[in-house]
């Protein structure tokens, strides 16, 4: 295929040139021949823009030039879709490019050939990849960084939930991400993006109050760099000063985190100045607090304590021209490429060759992930623990040897120890904070020295879950606890069945012995005898149920001679028990709910969200009451404890009645009480109550209706009803401790 016959040769053109300018021993040719492999493989698919898809792994390797990274990452690039896209295999890739390349592009690829019962575990298992891959070549995941930008960047030819959906991740994990590898450019970039159509309000709100004063403010950015550039060169110093305003996002960040107006944000515009050595940095601040007082608190030196992904520079605030408030920040030059680059600006280069990254305490956070990830089953769990880790600002304390860590802002001692060792941790009975005596719930601070007092007699609490903050300590009091929840449930589950069995005289130790109630636990879909035990124990299943599975026709009658019928039931050609279910067979339910694909566990509803057939739910087990079922975003729901939740959902045709309150905040006007009653008996749904008051000197009411309806698509259906009368302002559906939420 000639060149000429390829779609966008100006960009390889560009992509070429790119490489050679960082990397003139590149190896170019095969570049070209991964483009020409990718453009035949891609031949004929297009994107939802109309562009040939062949222009999105192209970009992808522009963005990846950016970074200045190798020839395999960059042929990565271009082939990072085939094998997801087209009938591609990675056997392939690995022939023509080399296992190294086809590592990588496995790495990139999303899981698409296992079967998730929800999408939020194929969510979780795509970064549980991406992060183990990542582990093992950091390259992975700055592909994947790349390939999000740019699907942002083209993002508004996608319809327009999807294109939410998309921002959310993106805000939620890329953007963190990009920040914790240090490429600070990539992640303002995707924050503001997906600011953009997260809250496309707010971002046209913020875009028109600074266009405003665009040029008033780019004076005094020129004003300040004049003079910053003057007090520099008086002391001798080399420097480029350069002054921006912030970001979008960061502007609507900070108004909202200080609830201020547009108008009381002062310090707009960062400047920085880039010197050439170490010593400059700190001559250079000097010359910045002496023209303009700083303001206190607000000094940070990154330069003797980097962060967790290197970046070094001094970041102080002082009060500037017209009594401004301004960012300033001072970094070398080598510093300001790591800055850029992030940790891709630790790959060097030598005789054309890649160099492998120096492992290094920089990049503990990682490990750290990839460590506490093996021990998460729950993709809700994950997903939240990894978005809480990335997202998370750093304070740094000491070890009394002198030894640094770095915590997520929040964490407490309890923190520190199991940062020591999970052992540590379990005994955890006091702590230290620079030589006193403080609670364990203490809240790190930058620059605290941390000693941990431990007990052989003291236990984890499940208190400590509250005041933990890190994966890893959260994971390791789960698991103590679970360990001694399980016993526990075990004990009850086997006195349970103990006196269910007293009839016939027979022990849990005696069927154990003859392997009846690992037969049993089996045919419950349990693992073995000890979880079946555990789950009686918990409520999830009676020892009576457990029992009628577990005895002959002629032990029912000796055991309880009114359960003779039903264990005569069991037919002798092998059919399952009368009324029970048979595998891949749904028998209706009272509730409506399976649990886990079974159709007779007890299940009752938490009334503190009402779930409707239709709604995202999840089942906790609870004590004596089996499976309890919540809103899959309640706040009631309990998130200490992933063991007991268990997997739940909506049986077809499951639209039993329930009773769910409405606020409707309107005008005050005549009839419109009327409109609304005639809205909600159109659609079907029967009113239980209504509440109605009006407040004085605002002409505003305020109904609230208790509705009784039969799934999510009527409630909504009522909800747009009401929301369409004119008059109306606001629609809401009501919990149970008063707050609104959307249907």
């Amino acid at each position: 295929m000639e060149l000429a016959e390829l779609h966008c040769p100006s960009e390889l053109e560009q992509l070429l040139a790119n490489v050679r300018e960082y990397n003139p021993q590149a190896d170019t040719q095969l570049i070209t021949r991964a483009y020409e492999y990718a453009a035949r493989r891609h031949r004929g698919q297009m994107r939802v823009s109309g562009e040939p898809f062949v222009t999105h792994p192209l970009n992808v390797a522009l963005i990846i030039a950016r970074l200045r990274l190798d020839v395999p990452s960059i042929v990565t690039c271009l082939l990072h879709d085939v094998v997801e896209d087209t009938a591609t295999s990675l056997e392939e890739i690995e022939r023509l490019f080399g296992s190294e390349v086809a590592q990588l592009v496995d790495g990139v690829t999303k899981v698409s050939k296992i079967t998730f019962q929800s999408k939020a575990e194929k969510q979780a298992e795509n970064f549980r990849k991406m992060i183990i891959a990542m582990a093992r070549d950091i390259r992975v995941v700055l592909v994947k960084l790349a390939d999000r930008l740019h699907n942002m960047r083209t993002l508004g030819a996608l319809a327009a939930e999807r294109r939410v959906d998309i921002a959310r991740e993106t805000h939620e994990i890329y953007a963190p991400l990009a920040h914790r590898l240090g490429i600070y450019w990539l992640k303002a970039e995707l924050e503001e993006a997906a600011f953009c159509y997260l809250n496309p309000e707010g971002f046209v709100a913020i875009e028109n109050l600074v266009a405003r004063t665009k040029t008033a403010r780019e004076e005094y950015v020129q004003a300040v760099i004049g003079v910053i550039k003057q007090r520099l060169d008086e002391a001798g110093i080399k420097a480029d000063v350069t002054g921006r305003l912030k970001d979008f996002y960061s502007i609507h960040h900070k108004m909202e985190e200080e609830e201020l107006p547009f108008d009381q944000i002062h310090d707009l515009v960062a400047f920085r100045i880039i010197v050439d050595s170490l010593r400059e940095c700190y001559a250079a601040l000097g010359v910045v607090h002496a023209s303009w007082k700083p303001v206190p608190g607000r000094f940070k030196d990154y330069v003797a304590l980097p962060k967790p992904n290197n970046y070094q520079s001094l970041h102080t605030t002082v009060i500037g021209p017209r009594g401004q408030k301004m960012e300033v920040q001072i970094r070398s030059r080598d510093m300001h490429r790591v800055a850029e680059e992030g940790i891709a600006a630790h790959w060097s280069y030598k005789e054309g060759k890649i160099e492998g990254l120096r492992e290094s305490q920089r990049f503990a956070w990682l490990r750290r992930i990839v460590e506490w990830q093996q021990q998460l089953n729950d993709p809700h769990e994950f997903l939240s623990n990894l978005k809480e880790d990335l997202f998370a600002e750093e304070v740094f304390v000491f070890s009394p040897k002198g030894d640094v860590f770095d915590f997520p802002q929040g964490a407490t001692a309890i923190d520190f120890a199991y940062r020591i060792h999970s052992e540590v941790g379990n005994h955890l009975a006091g702590v230290r904070i620079n030589g006193r005596i403080a609670p364990l719930r203490y809240r790190l601070c930058s620059g605290d020295t941390v000693e941990v007092l431990t007990s052989e007699r003291q236990r984890p609490s499940k208190d400590w879950l509250a005041h933990a903050v890190t994966a890893r300590a959260k994971s390791r009091i789960r698991s103590w606890l679970r360990a001694q929840q399980a016993e526990r449930s075990r004990e009850l589950g086997t006195a349970l069945i103990e006196q269910e069995l007293g009839p016939l005289g027979y022990g849990v130790a005696q069927l154990e012995r003859a392997g009846r109630l690992d037969a049993t636990a089996k045919e419950l879909s349990y693992k073995n005898a000890q979880a079946l035990l555990a789950a009686v124990g918990y409520g999830l299943i009676t020892a009576g149920q457990v029992l009628n599975k577990l005895l002959t026709a002629e032990e029912l009658k000796r055991w309880r001679p009114d359960k003779a019928q039903a264990g005569a039931a069991i037919q002798q050609d092998g059919q399952p028990l009368k009324g029970s279910r048979r595998p891949g067979a749904e028998k209706p339910t009272a509730s409506g709910v399976l649990v886990s694909g079974l159709s007779d566990v007890l299940v009752r509803f938490a009334g503190c969200c009402n779930a409707l057939p239709g709604e995202p739910i999840c089942g906790f087990i609870t004590r004596g009451r089996g499976v309890t079922v919540h809103l899959i975003d309640c706040p009631v729901v309990p998130r200490n404890d992933p063991q007991r939740r268990v997997s739940v959902v909506w049986q077809a045709g499951a639209d039993s009645p329930r009773a769910i309150r409405l606020e409707v905040m309107s005008v005050d006007h005549p009839g419109l009480l009327a409109a609304m009653s005639k809205a909600i008996a159109s659609a079907g749904v029967n009113i239980s109550s209504a509440q109605v008051r009006t407040s004085e000197g605002v002409s505003r009411a305020h109904c609230r209706f208790e509705v009784s309806v039969g799934n999510a698509r009527q409630l909504n259906a009522v909800m747009r009803s009401l929301a369409e009368i004119d008059g109306v302002l606001k629609v809401v559906r009501l919990d149970q401790h008063n707050g609104a939420r959307p249907a």
